[in-house]
């Protein structure tokens, strides 16, 4: 590898994570930077979406989730000079909120499907789909749409 994938590879690394902590985190400012401006967002919940209606979105769909770590590991990157492609795992146990001070971990997992783009502040996700998801232990009558 040269020395730019390289410089690439863990760029883009850090832009995924940076995703992770800010969706934990619910930090949208945070997270609308990791996108491009015109990004859209393939999301099994919300449906295909641009980055300011997924910010609306989220913050309904996680009203019951206490805590959410969402955790990425073996990616497939394909970089072709200022594009690039990359298939992530992602698991994420989340803490819900199931009433009468309850709460039940449930765990979902998928890959995300991104495609990147480098821009003068740095490589950004221009589209992001997710597929495979699964969800196990989910709370009776949850759902992110409530």
């Amino acid at each position: 590898m040269s020395l730019q994938e390289v410089s690439d590879r863990l760029e883009i690394e850090q832009l995924l994570v940076r995703y992770c902590h800010a969706i934990d985190q619910r930090d949208w400012d945070t997270y609308r930077s990791v996108f491009t401006p015109d990004a859209k967002i393939d999301d099994v919940s919300a449906g295909t979406v641009d980055v300011d209606t997924m910010v609306r979105f989220l913050p309904k769909a996680l009203k019951r989730v206490r805590i959410a770590q969402h955790t990425i590991s073996t990616m497939q990157l394909s970089i072709d000079g200022d594009r690039a492609s990359a298939r992530t795992v992602c698991h994420c146990p989340m803490v819900v909120d199931v009433g009468d001070g309850d709460e039940q971990l449930m765990f979902q997992g998928l890959w995300y499907v991104d495609e990147l783009r480098r821009t003068d502040a740095g490589w950004r996700i221009a589209r992001r789909s997710e597929v495979g998801y699964f969800a196990e232990n989910v709370p009776e009558g949850f759902s992110f749409n409530d």
